[in-house]
């Protein structure tokens, strides 16, 4: 028996700003999902952002957005899993965050929470398309459930924020950054690699049946969790120091030519 659940990050692995997804790319998932294998997605991007990707690909099986933290059905919307911080988590995040004018903002479902609007936090929700509203103290939604805090700032300072986070919390919550200038804080349990694990169970897939794919640091988890984890061309180097197998870049359609060679090889099905 093949592979059986392929999980496909978004950003910087199948598709960019300035790559979008390809026919090839699309033609590698139907085939994927024609040899019965199941195909989802694993992304840091919100709920309603993915589903418009999983519907491009005619993906149907639940798919992880918000970092892993939250599953649901592309076709029905059906919220399946979530790990949202609890209120003490969001309280002690936020306080760590109080000595920094760096922005941050709070996801829960499809709204963003920010402490006063600014002009990149308006752009952000018209961008992706979601209410952004302004509530002058974060601490005052630290009990909504929140699913995510992002932090917003340039490359040096997110970096150097993300080691004293992990440093301060370590296990106690999930610190990652998803861009280089994105530092993100969720549940513990709530990475890719805790999503694809409860996703194999619900679809009674093994662990050993599991590839995949992507680029980024908070793809780390994922590509460690399962059986074939595989970069691809151009990611972090985190990525690549746990990667089983280096894909192309996305530019050549990396992620699909691998799927490509699996499939061809009756690796997957």
């Amino acid at each position: 028996m093949g592979y059986r659940l392929i999980a496909l990050d978004i950003d910087g692995t199948i598709q960019t700003a300035e790559h979008a997804l390809t026919d090839r790319t699309r033609q590698a998932v139907t085939r994927v999902m024609d040899s019965g294998a199941a195909v989802t997605l694993a992304t840091g991007r919100m709920f309603r952002s993915a589903r418009r990707t999983a519907a491009e690909l005619g993906i149907t099986t639940p798919v992880a957005s918000f970092q892993g933290a939250h599953i649901a059905d592309p076709t029905t919307g059906e919220l399946l899993w979530h790990r949202p911080l609890t209120p003490d988590m969001a309280r002690e995040a936020l306080a760590a965050l109080a000595v920094s004018d760096m922005e941050v903002m709070a996801y829960r479902g499809e709204t963003v929470y920010v402490g006063e609007m600014t002009p990149r936090s308006q752009a952000y929700g018209e961008r992706n398309r979601v209410e952004v509203r302004a509530v002058g103290d974060l601490k005052e939604v630290a009990d909504k459930e929140l699913t995510r805090l992002v932090v917003v700032g340039d490359e040096d300072e997110i970096q150097r924020l993300e080691t004293s986070l992990i440093a301060r919390f370590d296990s106690r919550l999930y610190v990652t950054r998803s861009l280089p200038h994105f530092c993100e804080i969720l549940h513990p349990l709530g990475g890719k690699d805790r999503a694809l694990e409860w996703l194999c169970e619900h679809l009674g897939v093994r662990r050993d049946e599991t590839v995949a794919f992507g680029n980024g640091y908070n793809d780390v988890r994922m590509l460690e969790w399962v059986s074939l984890g595989i970069a691809v061309g151009g990611a972090v180097p985190e990525v690549l120091a746990v990667a089983d197998r280096v894909a192309p870049p996305i530019e050549e359609d990396g992620a699909a030519q691998v799927l490509e060679e699996l499939l061809d090889a009756g690796l997957i099905g």
